[in-house]
């Protein structure tokens, strides 16, 4: 099994991107989708939110109210680390669940693990990862995107794009970059090029190991 990382800015396109590399036979295993797992109504993550950010973000059937909760780590640093603290360990350890699944059912598959914060809050060697790939776009792609799908002012747009790591600096540290700047044909072409590589170059193992 080989597994790759995938990350990149908020709205650079990853999630596209990751897509692409399924319909190309790539198993993707999506961080948001895992958070979503770890933080299910009843949790201890849940629990533990509740606890560190006040009770009103919690509904009464138990889910949390992701929006608000958004509002507040974007503009405070030190709840965006509390909140990373909580989540990020469970999220890893899901990860490699979903892994080791993975490598029991289909032992030779390009695993594409899109983590959108991976080289913002850690190094890729936290996962013991083949490889990284950085999505890129400009930054006031970003803005306008984020804004588009979330509904958001510019100023908050604004404050979610500069939480992150620049995305120009992520891509130094990326094995391969996808320029989402253009169009999707063009996007399309580089994720095929990266297929291509990742299918021809060697190095598949054993699932890496738990955290």
């Amino acid at each position: 099994m080989k597994v790759i990382g995938l990350t990149g800015g908020i709205s650079a396109g990853v999630t596209l991107v990751a897509a692409m590399f399924r319909d190309l036979g790539a198993v993707v295993v999506e961080a948001d989708q895992v958070s979503r797992e770890v933080a299910h109504p009843g949790s201890e993550v849940v629990a533990k939110i509740k606890e560190a950010f006040g009770h009103h973000l919690v509904a009464p059937d138990g889910t949390l109210d992701r929006r608000r909760l958004g509002e507040i780590i974007f503009r405070d640093p030190e709840a965006r680390a509390r909140l990373n603290a909580i989540t990020h360990p469970a999220i890893r350890r899901r990860i490699w669940e979903h892994l080791e699944a993975i490598h029991r059912e289909q032992p030779e598959a390009v695993v594409i693990v899109d983590i959108p914060l991976l080289l913002d809050t850690s190094g890729p060697e936290t996962f013991d990862l083949d490889g990284v790939i950085v999505v890129t776009a400009t930054p006031e792609q970003q803005i306008q995107r984020t804004m588009s799908r979330d509904g958001l002012d510019r100023g908050e747009a604004q404050r979610r794009l500069d939480a992150q790591r620049p995305v120009a600096l992520k891509a130094a540290d990326a094995d391969w970059v996808i320029d989402n700047a253009g169009s999707i044909e063009e996007t399309r072409a580089q994720v095929r090029a990266a297929w291509d590589d990742l299918r021809r170059s060697s190095g598949y193992r054993t699932p890496p190991r738990r955290p």
